[in-house]
């Protein structure tokens, strides 16, 4: 498949549906913004209120617009509700890279299996319809539930970039470099990951 920054891409399976994120969305998030603001303790790009929720957003899409991005809403099948969002950044065709993240859900939905799903649509799509080599996840190095998370899915660490970010609160951010490459997708993520899936 030629994958294009034009189409919309839409993701799911039994549990959860990935859309690409629209202006419109705001008011799908707001909630998570003002109810619960530390969602973004760790983020570069937080979205605690209104303002930054829709400056977030516009940049989502901007980026989506320049072909370095592709944004999603996630929507959860088993809530009917929608539960957070999630990205492709950094896109490189020629290179066969990108990096999966900016991805939050609101707690309610942390823990549930949603995540997992999410992922397994995600990889699936890099790997097997973008046919790429390489995806790469980043985390505060001090987030230790993300890279929990990150490493329960298969993602196998790389290393530390130190001091290469700052935290809203203004203090500096080390960065955990973590990935997947497509033979480990292919030799046994897929599988484990099909495997642990919950609808």
């Amino acid at each position: 498949m030629d994958f294009s920054f034009d189409n919309n891409y839409i993701l799911e399976n039994e549990r959860t549906l990935l859309r690409p994120l629209e202006i419109s969305d705001i008011e799908n998030l707001l909630p998570f913004s003002i109810n619960e603001p530390e969602l973004w303790n760790y983020s570069l790009l937080p979205a605690s209120n209104e303002a930054e929720l829709i400056k977030y957003i516009q940049i989502a899409l901007e980026k989506r617009n320049n072909k370095i991005d592709y944004p999603f809403i996630v929507f959860d099948k088993k809530t009917n509700t929608y539960a957070g969002s999630t990205r492709f950044y950094d896109i490189q065709l020629a290179n066969k890279s990108l990096q999966l993240g900016f991805t939050w859900y609101g707690k309610d939905y942390q823990g549930t299996g949603l995540n997992k799903n999410c992922k397994f649509l995600l990889l699936e799509f890099a790997f097997e319809k973008m046919n790429l080599e390489r995806v790469e996840f980043r985390a505060d190095n001090a987030n230790k539930k993300s890279i929990a998370a990150m490493k329960s899915i298969g993602c196998q660490e790389e290393g530390v970039l130190r001091s290469n970010g700052v935290r809203p609160n203004g203090e500096r951010r080390d960065s955990i470099i973590l990935s997947i490459l497509k033979h480990e997708w292919e030799n046994g993520i897929k599988e484990t990951l099909l495997n642990r899936l919950s609808f």
